[in-house]
């Protein structure tokens, strides 16, 4: 593989695609990892209990940014795994790893446009090409594929072209099990933890992922159901331009949350905003029991509108997940308990959910009682709010609270990591979007009661 810079940014010429290429590039890694294990395990017999303590971090923190840095350079299946152990991986991964791993969601270096043209032309044909003009420069990419600006020739109409990586959705068996044995060599997973059930639900959402035919039904699906919601935007899908490799939709302006257009916004605006964010989670769970769960930054855009009506564009829906209604429902019995604190509704809904069981120590179900009501603080009643919280109308204060932090420690600092390593697939994937709905409305410094919201999607009078 090698790479080409054009204005400081670099692209990757070439993939390696094939399996046996990529296996060796992770095995070579993988051996490298293995000889380092041996010298840091003898150094260690001459360090005292601290120090080994900081040898151990500083190890497990090089070993990850070296597992990063070469899962970006292969890009495909193998790096969007590597993305998904940083999500599963807090259960049960260093500190330290989880963060690196993290870093992958965002950096990635874009492929050459003669690398992803081949894909293009025989997805849409050279005919339906012609009609286009394509800016062989990326507007975004990513591990699976990358999206380039078009404009349809006869009338002017701007796109969006999502083309996939040439060789992903044939690797990803191989870079599944080549993945599971590095993250064994370079002892980043604890001995003895059966991994199976996590590269299993991994290796499902892959497929789902490389599957634009699915993303273009749920986007489809998504814009059909919000159409009549004039707080939201879902791009348009171009059929005659899209393919099983490549999906093309309306191209839809807006600006990144973090852009000065959007923080200079009035509180007011900001607020409703924030409302919206957190409506559309709640209508995609309790209601449509369908998530959009990918909630980086980059799969929305805030178009604000010169009449004070300010728009969310959605974008993405290659991570929908589809929720069973018994799910939804058990799911529903926690939140509706922790908000009531009614404790026997939060334990019937964790069991049944998998989450935990009845015969777990009382001070384990203790724990995760108070956990959930903790985590429901920004949807509760105001009088269980931190003053420091609130506004002088009693509404939360998203921008300055630090319940994501409170709530990792109560979790971290107690007896539920004896009892429950990794949760049931259904919850990893829930929570990382309903961790970016919050980070969103941080982002935003919304300040709002969502209390009745939630009780309006639960169902509650």
């Amino acid at each position: 593989m090698t790479e080409d810079r054009k204005g400081g940014k670099s692209s990757i010429s070439s993939l390696k695609t094939r399996p046996l290429e990529r296996n060796i590039a992770m095995t070579m890694l993988g051996l490298g990892a293995g000889s380092k294990i041996v010298a840091h395990s003898i150094a260690n017999i001459f360090r005292d209990e601290s120090a080994r303590g900081h040898a151990d971090r500083d190890f497990y923190k090089r070993q990850a940014e070296v597992l990063a840095d070469e899962l970006g350079r292969l890009k495909g299946s193998v790096m969007k795994a590597g993305q998904m152990m940083s999500l599963y991986g807090q259960y049960f991964l260093p500190e330290e790893a989880v963060d690196v791993l993290s870093s992958l969601q965002d950096d990635t270096p874009p492929v050459a446009w003669h690398v992803v043209l081949p894909v293009l032309e025989r997805g849409i044909g050279r005919d339906r090409l012609r009609e286009l003009e394509v800016d062989e420069t990326p507007l975004a990419a990513a591990s699976l594929g990358q999206a380039h600006r078009a404009r349809r020739k006869r009338d002017g109409q701007e796109l969006v072209i999502k083309i996939q990586y040439p060789g992903v959705a044939d690797a990803i068996e191989s870079d599944i099990r080549t993945l599971s044995r590095l993250l064994m060599m370079t002892r980043l997973a604890p001995k003895g933890l059966d991994l199976e059930p996590v590269f299993n639900e991994v290796r499902e959402m892959l497929h789902r992922e490389v599957d634009y035919e699915t993303e273009r039904h749920f986007t489809q699906t998504f814009g059909e159901k919000l159409r009549d919601d004039p707080r939201f935007v879902v791009p348009r899908v171009f059929g005659e331009y899209s393919s099983d490799r490549v999906l093309t939709t309306s191209f839809e302006h807006g600006n990144h949350v973090r852009d000065d257009a959007v923080q200079r916004l009035p509180q007011a605006r900001r607020n409703a905003l924030s409302a919206a964010f957190v409506e559309v989670f709640l209508k995609e769970f309790f209601r449509w029991h369908m998530v959009q769960s990918d909630p980086h930054f980059g799969n929305y855009r805030i178009r604000p509108g010169e009449d004070g009506q300010d728009r969310i564009v959605l974008l993405d829906f290659g991570a929908t997940r589809v929720f069973g209604r018994g799910f939804v429902e058990s799911y529903a019995d926690i939140v509706r308990g922790a908000i009531q604190r009614d404790r026997d509704a939060i334990l019937r809904g964790g069991v049944d959910i998998g989450l935990m069981k009845a015969s777990f120590p009382k001070p384990v179900l203790d724990t995760f009682v108070q956990l959930c009501e903790t985590i429901v603080e920004p949807f509760g009643d105001a009088a269980h709010m931190p003053e420091r919280l609130k506004n002088a109308k009693g509404e939360y204060l998203w921008g300055a609270s630090d319940l994501p932090m409170r709530a990792g420690r109560m979790a971290a600092s107690n007896a539920l990591s004896v009892h429950f390593k990794v949760p049931p697939r259904e919850i990893v994937f829930l929570h990382r979007r309903l961790a970016g709905v919050f980070i969103m409305l941080a982002t935003l410094h919304g300040e709002l009661n969502a209390r009745d919201m939630l009780l309006k999607y639960l169902g509650e009078p």
